[in-house]
């Protein structure tokens, strides 16, 4: 497994206080995806433990983590699938809805995303509450793909958003 270097990672991510609402403290990667060496080791760790476990298919979920997950399936030698928010997919899909910290979302896959038994792996920029990850291993699940793992860049520990998603492999590069 690849070392994470986890202060070259962290020095790269920036707090906003207040956004998207007041109380809460957004962590946002754009200064980590704008430095190289940062963003290249990122995806070399976030695809590392699931290399050897036959990933078909890497969901990235919206929007962020498309910008991780794509690398990533490269990385892990499969296809990349976009999980977007409701009304986004131009083809026959399917959609989930679930409760965020700040308010309601519904994400949605192509009903066509997966062959029987597809081996996924979720990536997303940032793990809170599990609402968006537990929706989206319910999705990929209901359209026959087999979820290996999810893999996050920062997990935020006290939402517990890990609770949400027991029961699958995860793995997070940073815990605030």
């Amino acid at each position: 497994m690849a070392t994470i270097d986890r202060d070259l990672l962290t020095a790269r991510i920036r707090d906003i206080p207040d956004f998207p609402k007041p109380g809460i403290v957004f962590k946002d990667v754009t200064p980590l995806l704008a430095d190289p060496e940062a963003f290249a080791h990122a995806i070399e760790a976030l695809a590392d433990p699931y290399g050897d476990l036959g990933v078909d298919k890497v969901v990235g979920i919206e929007a962020r983590g498309f910008i991780l997950a794509a690398p990533v399936a490269l990385a892990c030698g499969a296809g990349f699938v976009p999980a977007r928010k409701a009304g986004k997919l131009p083809s026959s899909r399917r959609g989930v809805s679930y409760e965020l910290e700040y308010g309601s979302e519904t994400v949605e896959l192509h009903d066509d995303a997966f062959a029987p038994g597809d081996r996924v792996l979720i990536v997303d920029d940032v793990l809170a509450t599990g609402g968006t990850a537990a929706a989206t291993v319910e999705l990929v699940e209901a359209l026959g793909g087999q979820v290996v793992g999810l893999a996050f860049l920062i997990e935020l520990g006290f939402l517990d958003g890990a609770q949400r998603i027991a029961g699958h492999r995860h793995t997070s590069l940073l815990t605030f």
